[in-house]
């Protein structure tokens, strides 16, 4: 056996023994190390990077590594084996979006105003807070020698006189501690139930004079990130807030890698422990301590998820989600207990999850489409949901159908050489000089920069394309002190040398990095106008656009109609909705009338497969060119 230590470059290491010839990276996540894969360790990313401090590791040698970094020791640990007792250096970069990842949270004024205005629009028309759950007191008379009815009858009865209830659930671990709190209170109570369909079902008993609130949790499970509030459900005020990167981002950045992660040997286990083990019930112990709020007092939580995140949460196989003819499990189903799950909240706290539509459309998106209020327009509208993944619901009142196109890993910088996520050190912003080709950027944490996050990338691009430095298939055509060319011939434009950026390599993005960012943006555009072709309308018939998600809030709109990301309409037509998948789950979570209208939008909405749509590759291929093959398409 051969010892393995990871030292963090932030401090700290973690030690395991490995047998000769095993994988750095599966050791790594046997460890709970967490470093970076966002192509699941299949070598084509490049973003798992390590440095041999000591020791001697059997690594490949890869273009993502030139000569002088492999001979300072950098190595990529998914191509790297264990021969000998080593250690290595975890840079602080691999581990960034488990806490520092920029997410659309509630954590900026801005976020909370749209938030706020999203449940506005919702309770104009007539979405009243209020759910299933009840909180009432009950007052019964004393038993007497001449009155000796049992414990549950007498409060079953007193129950269905407040509630209007006619049938009442005692659960066993209720009726243990019934008979002394009555007897402690004076059979007077305060009660904690969930009310569905003349049937109450008791939750909680406490004393009349209890005053700890009724709480619940609202949560987006993202691809990458996740976020949640606490909320008081006898107010709807939301008690605290927090994100946290998803647990499993280190089994791969796209649902794919990690549906296949799911099918080997004690995968399902591994991939339902990194989201509730790493990733909730840490995320709940922070909301709960924020509030002061005991996690006993927590009765009922919802959650918004693509369909596979749906699965990998539940244990429940999601491979059928990859293979034709693409079947989840499910798309909706009853409430469970979340302590089946290992989320040990109140006794009885239950877990409902948004419907899922479509194989690659979930519950986040009727979620986002409850809260875009894409439902109640008259006009013609649009949401594009840009995360990972990308999706999109086009309609109105008559209508609503809705794809999924399979874009997000160069959103997420995945695919691209100087990608990285949206965390400290990431370029989110870029304008080029015409004349000089010098850059100005904005970066994340006001430091030096480290990569390009998504909507530095939009950026990046739509400025090289401004200022002619490359051409409409993305090769470069101007010369200058910033744009280079290898010894292939394949130019890249150089935005921090070496001395300009916080880890001491240039950030680049190169012809090779261009052409996979293309084909991200064309498959969002050729999925928005295969949406709409395939019933007879036109992009400039649209009233209005609504863009949701992480990478959203940092978008340019002019820049991603500059590259033919997004359709060619006035700007104003455009407008940010935030996390519009929390505030989907919130309203879900408040209000019994927005929960039902979320399963109305859910079975109303039409899917449509993208891959079973003849016209759906022609449209893919004209949109791979900046901004399009079809110029009149972007006449502005």
């Amino acid at each position: 056996m051969n010892k393995v230590v990871f030292q963090f470059e932030g401090g700290g290491d973690v030690t395991i023994f490995a047998a000769p010839g095993e994988n750095l990276l599966d050791l790594a996540r046997k460890a709970n190390v967490v470093i970076d894969a966002p192509c699941s360790g299949n070598g084509s990313c490049g973003k798992c990077r390590v440095q041999l401090m000591s020791g001697e590791l059997k690594s490949k040698k890869t273009l993502h590594l030139d000569d002088n970094e492999f001979n300072e020791g950098w190595r990529l640990a998914c191509g790297s084996a264990v021969v000998s007792d080593v250690k290595v250096l975890v840079p602080d970069i691999a581990s960034a979006y488990k806490s520092r990842m920029k997410t659309a949270d509630l954590s900026s004024p801005d976020e909370i105003k749209i938030f706020n205005e999203l449940q506005d629009n919702l309770h104009s028309v007539g979405m009243h807070e209020g759910g299933q759950l009840k909180v009432f007191a009950v007052k019964m008379d004393m038993p007497t020698l001449e009155d000796t009815m049992p414990d549950n009858e007498r409060f079953s009865r007193a129950v269905c006189e407040v509630t209007g209830a006619s049938n009442v659930i005692v659960p066993f671990f209720v009726l243990k501690k019934l008979p002394d709190l009555l007897r402690d209170n004076d059979f007077a109570l305060r009660c904690v139930g969930e009310l569905y369909e003349g049937t109450i079902e008791i939750l909680d008993l406490s004393s009349d004079t209890g005053t700890a609130p009724v709480c619940g949790l609202a949560i987006d499970i993202g691809t990458t990130t996740v976020s949640g509030v606490l909320v008081d459900l006898a107010t709807g005020a939301i008690l605290s807030k927090a994100s946290a990167g998803n647990g499993q981002i280190r089994y791969g950045a796209d649902v794919i890698n990690r549906i296949v992660e799911q099918q080997k040997q004690g995968g399902v286990q591994k991939l339902q422990k990194a989201i509730i083990d790493e990733t909730l019930l840490p995320l709940i112990d922070v909301l709960c301590k924020d509030a002061g709020v005991p996690k006993k007092r927590v009765f009922h939580m919802t959650v918004a998820s693509n369909t596979t995140m749906n699965h990998l949460l539940l244990g429940v196989n999601a491979d059928f989600l990859r293979t034709e003819p693409y079947v989840p499990a499910f798309f909706s189903m009853r409430p469970v207990l979340t302590r089946a799950l290992g989320i040990e909240l109140a006794p009885a706290a239950k877990l409902s999850v948004a419907p899922n539509i479509g194989s690659y459309v979930g519950g986040d998106i009727t979620a986002g489409a409850l809260a875009s209020m894409i439902w109640n327009a008259q006009e013609l509208s649009m949401l594009i949901d840009l995360g990972t993944n990308g999706e999109i619901v086009f309609g109105n009142t008559e209508f609503l159908m809705s794809c999924a196109c399979s874009a997000g890993p160069a959103f997420e910088g995945g695919d691209i050489s100087c990608g990285m996520r949206a965390t400290t050190g990431a370029i989110e912003a870029v304008t080029i000089d015409q004349d000089t080709m010098e850059p100005a950027m904005s970066v994340i944490g006001h430091i030096r920069p480290v990569g390009l996050c998504g909507s530095g990338i939009i950026d990046m691009i739509a400025e090289l394309f401004r200022t002619g430095i490359i051409n409409g298939k993305g090769k470069f055509v101007r010369e200058g002190k910033r744009v280079k060319h290898d010894e292939f011939g394949i130019g890249s434009y150089i935005l921090a040398f070496p001395e300009e950026s916080a880890s001491g390599r240039q950030v680049a993005i190169t012809e090779v990095d261009i052409d996979n960012f293309i084909r991200a943006k064309g498959a969002i555009f050729s999925a928005i106008m295969t949406l709409i072709s395939s019933l007879g309308f036109t992009p400039d018939m649209l009233e209005h656009v609504a863009v949701a998600g992480g990478i959203g809030s940092g978008i340019n709109i002019k820049n991603a109609i500059r590259i033919g990301m997004f359709p060619d309409l006035p700007v104003e037509k455009y407008s940010y909705i935030g996390n519009s998948s929390l505030a989907g789950a919130y309203a879900m979570l408040t209000s019994e009338d927005a929960a039902t209208k979320l399963n109305e939008i859910a079975r109303c909405m039409t899917y449509l497969e993208l891959s079973t749509q003849p016209g759906y590759m022609d449209a893919f291929v004209a949109a791979c060119f900046l901004p399009h093959t079809d110029a009149a398409l972007f006449p502005s």
